[in-house]
């Protein structure tokens, strides 16, 4: 056996201590001079003074379990709020330290199902026709003072030939030329320009064709509609370089709109990113592609959860920090942003009356084949006048509107903004009684009813990317298949409104969703010929630094080029509400203001119910 020596320092303890150290080693002692029957006798005391606690134990055992069940709901929420916040933090980490997505941007647009060659041909053909002119290089960033600046630019209205008056009939044409901030002519095109000609005094307004000549000019046209006074006005929405931007952001960043799912399994809950376009080699995938379109989406696995287990889908935020110091001097409200070009003459005209001789129609400065695009109506005495052979109805009041739509089914399927035509109805018209679906306010599905005429009117959200609050995963429809439910006939009427949250997606991407509609409105149509389509077009919409770098009026303009043409030479009718927000003097907005609506949904009206022709 080892012994151990202890040397002390005595002088450095009182008489006390050492008393109290001399109790403690006899007891020590005594304890071991005791032996194991000692030892047996302390283990059955212990014992005895343990059953004594037992019942308390068991007792707060089982209070805890019923607490737990009494507030399951509670913990739940609490777990899910704890989550969230979790999620948003880690959200806000990942945001700074977020890999670049600098992937080809066909890593998104060829998910899903593989297109047909004929898909593929009408593909390319879509791509080339929105083709946008640019600066001659865009591996540089451009400083400031070289890009378009629309102080320094300026406009002319061109005179007719051989300086004759207008007419209602002509064309007026405007030559705008874009400079610097150095006020030194631009020699490329490229820029976002809007153009519109007005006069308040009347009501009226229209849209221009704007035709960009790709070096630094651009032609503003103008059909003359109306006789007296048509002021004309020009706006830079964007310059070339900041379209550029715009242009790789989509194309390299469809990841700066992200979304999130809520998983949970009783009181367990996860949060995940989804999205369309999602990394496969970061962490595994929940795929919920489409099993009828192919339309595809994914969410990141849960740690815990397992897929089948997703409760909702939820707009998760905006990726920040996506363009450089340099580039956010391109996106500046008030000096490159929907501002007005001034002209450096005369910005108005004086219209008189139709001429009586033909010929001299054809006097105007502009050639009648310059003319790319023809309005599709106007503004005059604030009522929207169709062109191309459509007559507007005026529904002023709730009877004319309660007996065009009597004994019809009306399907309202899209976005936010054909969700407000569902608002105005209800509103404009008492009988039509919102039956409560106990959906999310905002969200949907929603449904009306007006028993004593049989008008249903309903409307669902489109499938995702949705960037609504938050909509539950069952609720969750693509249109095509809602269409496929539908039996259709003269008494249904379906209506469509689907791009604003497409803007942050490769183009292509779009495309496939309507080809799957416009397959499925073909099926309809082909099962029940009497069936009403109508599709409501995109909008502008306010801009400001943030909004243009995912929604921007650029994005939205060519989405609805590519509607445009999809569905053209179809049984389908258009609400162009682009060119009828463009015409229109109140300031942009995504959800137009009730003036615009309710032209809105006149137009359509006077397509459920057309005006009788007379013998």
């Amino acid at each position: 056996m080892q012994t151990a020596t202890f040397s002390f320092d005595i002088g450095k303890f009182d008489e006390s201590q050492l008393k109290r150290s001399s109790v403690s080693i006899a007891v020590v002692t005594a304890e071991r001079d005791a032996g194991p029957d000692s030892g047996r006798q302390r283990q059955v005391t212990m014992c005895r003074n343990l059953s004594k606690y037992a019942l308390i134990f068991l007792f707060l055992a089982l209070f805890g379990l019923f607490w737990l069940l009494r507030n399951i709901h509670s913990v739940e929420n609490w777990n899910c709020h704890t989550i969230s916040a979790l999620y948003q933090l880690q959200s806000r980490i990942q945001s700074s330290f977020l890999p670049t997505f600098y992937h080809n941007h066909t890593f998104c647009a060829q998910l899903g199902q593989k297109p047909s060659p004929e898909d593929e041909l009408e593909e390319r053909y879509l791509l080339d026709s929105i083709a946008w002119p640019g600066p001659l290089t865009r591996s540089a960033q451009t400083a400031l003072r070289l890009t378009s600046d629309p102080l320094h630019s300026l406009f002319a209205i061109l005179p007719t030939k051989g300086g004759r008056e207008w007419h209602v009939g002509d064309q007026l044409e405007v030559l705008v030329q874009m400079h610097d901030f150095h006020g030194r002519p631009k020699r490329y095109g490229g820029d976002f320009i809007l153009a519109r000609l007005h006069s308040p005094e009347l009501g009226a307004g229209v849209a221009g064709n704007v035709l960009d000549h790709r070096n630094g000019f651009y032609s503003a046209l103008f059909p003359l509609l109306w006789v007296g006074s048509a002021q004309v006005e020009v706006t830079l929405v964007h310059s070339s370089e900041a379209v550029s931007v715009l242009q790789r952001l989509r194309e390299e960043r469809p990841d700066r709109v992200f979304f999130k799912s809520l998983f949970r399994l009783g009181f367990l809950s996860e949060t995940t990113v989804c999205n369309m376009c999602l990394p496969p080699d970061q962490q595994p995938l929940c795929n919920y592609t489409d099993l009828y379109t192919g339309e595809p989406w994914y969410c990141y696995k849960p740690k815990i959860l397992s897929c089948d287990t997703r409760v909702n889908h939820a707009k998760g935020g905006y990726l920040k920090h996506l363009i450089s110091n340099q580039e956010a001097l391109l996106f500046q409200s008030g000096v490159n942003i929907k501002v007005h070009i001034h002209p450096s003459g005369p910005d108005r005209v004086t219209v008189l009356p139709p001429r009586k001789d033909k010929v001299e129609a054809e006097s105007s400065s502009a050639k009648p084949d310059a003319i790319m695009l023809a309005p599709s109506g106007y503004y005059y005495e604030k009522s929207w006048r169709p062109l191309g052979g459509a007559t507007l109805r005026q529904f002023n009041d709730t009877s004319a509107i309660i007996r065009c739509l009597k004994d019809k089914m009306i399907h309202l399927y899209g976005d936010s903004t054909i969700r407000q035509w569902f608002e105005y109805l209800i509103a404009f018209v008492p009988g039509l009684k919102e039956f409560n679906l106990h959906s999310p306010k905002k969200v949907g599905p929603f449904m009306a009813v007006d028993n004593a005429h049989n008008i249903l009117l309903k409307y669902r959200c489109h499938g995702p990317p949705i960037s609504f609050s938050t909509v539950m995963s069952s609720e969750l429809r693509y249109i095509s298949n809602e269409l496929d439910g539908l039996s259709g006939g003269p008494n249904t009427v379906v209506v469509l409104s689907i791009w604003s949250h497409f803007t942050t997606f490769p183009v292509e991407v779009y495309i496939r969703r309507l080809r799957h509609i416009r397959l499925a409105l073909v099926r309809l149509l082909d099962r029940a010929p009497g069936t009403l389509v109508v599709i409501r077009s995109a909008n502008l919409r306010a801009l400001d630094q943030e909004v243009s770098l995912y929604n921007s009026d650029w994005y939205s303009l060519q989405l609805d080029e590519v509607l445009r043409a999809m569905f053209k030479g179809m049984s389908v009718r258009l609400v162009d509400a682009w060119q009828m927000t463009v015409a229109h003097p109140l300031p942009h907005a995504v959800h137009p203001p009730q003036v615009i609506v309710k032209n809105m949904i006149d137009m359509l009206l006077s397509y459920v119910c057309p005006e009788e022709k007379k013998s």
